[in-house]
């Protein structure tokens, strides 16, 4: 066998195991019958059946809540650790603070969610929407911050040295110079960060509380019960929506990108 042709046949092989299981669930989400595994005929009735399941409407919307919330602060918080570690240099404690940013990368979800639960009972916090929000932006700025930080270290400074040279206080040049030509990493960053939210189920069955039961969480209960066709259809909605995510915010990236690399060439060829 050629190498190609071992190559293409490996890829298909490995496309197949990852994405055929989502294909039969989104194929099956459109079944007649009530039982998962036998096909009754296309149908859209599960789909109109998620409006009367006051249960997962519910659900979906703290998961839709806690999702944007903690995906803003997390990309606040990550693009400023960003900034710090690659502006300003060797500074004291830049070891442990850089470890502190990136310790939720590479720790066991159980124990980041074992230990925020520890540190909310013990500072008395009750377990709701705030722990979880609090939870869900402690994993998500990391991500964001490894993403703003890769295109902070490629960042041509000679335009901030330039608007500092002309008068321009150093915040402003921030918001006019700075923050609009690292925007495609920190929306990203943000789409990153939203999708890690939406999906988490570890962290947040550690911090969660009373009416503060995310989707993730709702559909495991269910599942552990038996799969039925609103599970699918329900599943079906969020592969939507995340694809639907990526898709505009790959296409935000690349306009923007196109539209650098032509004021770049317009401004070369005023030169």
């Amino acid at each position: 066998m050629k190498p190609g042709k071992f190559d293409a046949t490996v890829l298909t092989i490995g496309f197949a195991f990852l994405y055929l299981p989502i294909v039969i669930l989104v194929i099956y989400s459109f079944n007649e019958s009530k039982l998962v595994t036998v096909w009754g005929g296309f149908s859209l009735k599960w789909y109109g059946a998620l409006w009367q399941n006051q249960g997962l409407l519910d659900a979906a919307w703290v998961t839709i809540r806690v999702g944007l919330i903690s995906a803003t602060l997390g990309t606040v918080l990550g693009t400023l650790a960003a900034l710090a570690l690659v502006r300003y240099g060797r500074f004291p404690g830049r070891m442990l603070f850089s470890g502190m940013v990136y310790a939720p990368l590479v720790m066991p979800e159980v124990i980041t969610g074992l230990s925020l639960l520890l540190l909310f009972v013990a500072v008395g916090l009750d377990r709701g929407m705030l722990t979880l929000t609090l939870a869900h932006v402690t994993f998500t700025m990391c991500y964001v911050a490894i993403v703003v930080q890769s295109r902070l270290l490629t960042f041509d400074r000679s335009l901030e040295e330039a608007a500092l040279d002309l008068g321009c206080p150093p915040v402003r040049t921030f918001f006019r110079i700075t923050l609009p030509l690292i925007m495609p990493a920190v929306v990203s960053g943000w789409m990153l960060a939203f999708t890690l939210s939406l999906d988490d189920l570890v962290i947040s069955s550690f911090t969660t509380g009373p009416g503060a039961t995310t989707l993730p969480i709702k559909i495991y209960s269910q599942v552990r019960l038996g799969v039925t066709p609103e599970i699918n259809a329900v599943c079906t909605i969020l592969i939507g929506v995340v694809t639907i995510g990526v898709i505009i915010a790959s296409i935000t990236t690349k306009r923007r990108e196109l539209q650098r690399l032509r004021d770049e060439h317009v401004a070369a060829t005023q030169a």
